[in-house]
């Protein structure tokens, strides 16, 4: 387990925070403490992003996973859900209380089973043939209003034009995907 692993909170529909680097690391930028706007304290890690009136571009991971970031600001961390989910809490979880993901068009977030997915990652046609799930994915993003499905398969890159976000039901595993361009 990295440094960064250890030293964030869990986040439910976003397990993979550390891996995808959603936080940054005051290490990295020497000379530059960062100081968490909501809570006042010295951070190592911290999110540059929210939905608020107030401009707010330093974070600590407490205060976003406690949910006291967003009381204090007023704000969430997403910009858009998928509908499916009747559970106010379910909500404020992810909403209040999960950090988003870079994306070309702002976050939308996906549902299945009655719950939000959990976000996994950027994919393209690369990574969903190497992971098998390629079939599945298109098979339900198929039934979505989107880009076709020849122009996703023949554009899809990671961290391309035409990004893929995979994600994943907590409940039965099922693979989805939301596809945005630049």
């Amino acid at each position: 387990m990295d440094n960064m692993t250890a030293a964030l909170p869990a986040f439910k529909y976003h397990p993979n925070c550390a891996e995808l680097e959603i936080f940054t690391n005051t290490k990295a930028e020497p000379g530059r403490p960062a100081v968490c706007q909501c809570c006042g304290r010295e951070t190592e890690y911290y999110y540059n992003t929210m939905y608020s009136v107030e401009t707010v571009n330093c974070l600590c991971p407490e205060c976003i996973a406690s949910g006291a970031a967003a009381e204090k600001f007023s704000g969430d961390f997403i910009q858009d859900v998928e509908s499916g989910v009747d559970d106010q809490a379910k909500t404020d979880e992810l909403t209040k209380r999960t950090p988003g993901y870079t994306s070309w068009q702002g976050e939308y977030w996906l549902t299945h089973c009655g719950d939000y997915c959990a976000f996994i990652g950027d994919v393209g046609m690369k990574e969903l043939t190497d992971m098998g799930i390629a079939d599945e994915v298109f098979a339900d993003y198929a039934e979505m209003d989107g880009f076709s499905i020849d122009d996703v398969k023949e554009y899809l890159e990671k961290e391309g034009s035409l990004a893929g976000y995979l994600f994943q039901c907590l409940h039965c595993g099922k693979y989805r995907i939301w596809v945005d361009a630049d």
